[in-house]
């Protein structure tokens, strides 16, 4: 094995440990320390690879926004129409939210969006770019980007808001899908009835 090698598996091996950890324990046990003693490395090890925390944060996060657009694109239904991938996509999200508390919290940190660092923006953008096509092939008149934006921060409204138990509270529901629902006819319209 090459050092080259050896590096790029030791630094593969701490966004793992780092992925592992925030899906496990959260964000808050996110340290440098800690993902170090659990990749059995000297915590100063990571250092090497990652000059900075927020760097390695950032690499923990491009793996969440790779593992969501995995997840779009496997629950991405064939030969439906805009607005069905639309409402596939959205219940994909809310349903990653759900699943991968921790992750979803450290993927939506404005400092490592902010950052630019180690491609985060690349890997966040392109699912973006998705919802915005859709958006703009079911709305065809109006804005995608703003569209697409409103109804995005709508479903991280929800999923946080879910999360925290507020809508619950709120609505007195215990099933999130009749607001996503609601949302989905905010922003696209209703769904047209079958001829």
């Amino acid at each position: 094995m090459s050092l080259k090698e050896h590096e790029d598996g030791l630094r593969d091996r701490l966004v793992r440990v780092g992925v592992e950890l925030v899906n496990a324990e959260g964000t808050q046990a996110l340290s440098l320390r800690e993902i170090a003693r659990r990749a059995g490395v000297s915590h100063g090890a990571p250092r090497r690879y990652f000059p900075t925390h927020l760097e390695l944060l950032s690499a923990i996060a491009r793996q969440g926004f790779a593992e969501l657009a995995a997840r779009v694109a496997q629950e991405d239904p064939e030969g439906a129409t805009a607005r069905e991938r639309v409402g596939a996509l959205a219940r994909v999200y809310l349903d990653y939210a759900d699943a991968r508390r921790g992750m979803y919290e450290l993927m939506f940190r404005h400092d490592l969006l902010e950052s630019g660092r180690l491609g985060l923006r690349e890997t966040s953008l392109p699912l973006f770019a998705h919802l915005t096509g859709l958006v703009a092939r079911v709305r065809p008149a109006a804005d995608p980007a703003l569209l697409a934006g409103a109804l995005w921060a709508n479903l991280h409204g929800l999923a946080q808001l879910w999360h925290w138990g507020s809508l619950r509270l709120a609505t007195g529901g215990d099933d999130p899908g009749p607001l996503l629902a609601a949302a989905l006819d905010a922003h696209l319209g209703p769904v047209e009835p079958a001829p």
